[in-house]
């Protein structure tokens, strides 16, 4: 399917929340839970090219740490409870918001860089004239 006509962004950004193939939008990104296929089931889009990184992990955490921290700001000032009461309440919150949304991030972050066709950097090749 090379004759594909590149997605639009928006449609990029949709197959990228929903996980599926960047390229068609039609078969599933990943195998496990972080693991991505080795191409497409659909149109064979092979998913070398693939490199997120560790971008997804930090924007969640980023998104994660200013809604935990601020939220346990105000229940400390607010209320004052005991240390035991904050575990409680802060890392099943920690845990929903960073491992729910990171499969999502990484797989919109993936749909972007198919998209705008982001390749690792290349030195401009300066011989001596």
């Amino acid at each position: 399917m090379p004759d594909q006509k590149l997605p639009t962004l928006t449609e990029s950004a949709i197959r990228g929340l929903a996980c599926k193939c960047p390229r068609c939008g039609r078969a599933k990104l990943y195998a496990g839970f972080l693991d991505l296929r080795p191409n497409c089931e659909a149109c064979g889009l092979d998913y070398a090219f693939i490199d997120s990184g560790d971008g997804p992990a930090v924007f969640i955490i980023m998104i994660a740490g200013a809604i935990v921290v601020a939220a346990a700001l105000i229940v400390e000032v607010k209320y004052q409870p005991p240390f035991w009461l904050h575990a409680v309440l802060w890392l099943p919150l920690i845990l929903a918001t960073t491992l729910l949304p990171l499969r999502s991030m990484k797989s919109l972050l993936i749909a972007l860089q198919y998209h705008h066709k982001a390749a690792e950097g290349r030195l401009i090749d300066r011989a001596p004239k």
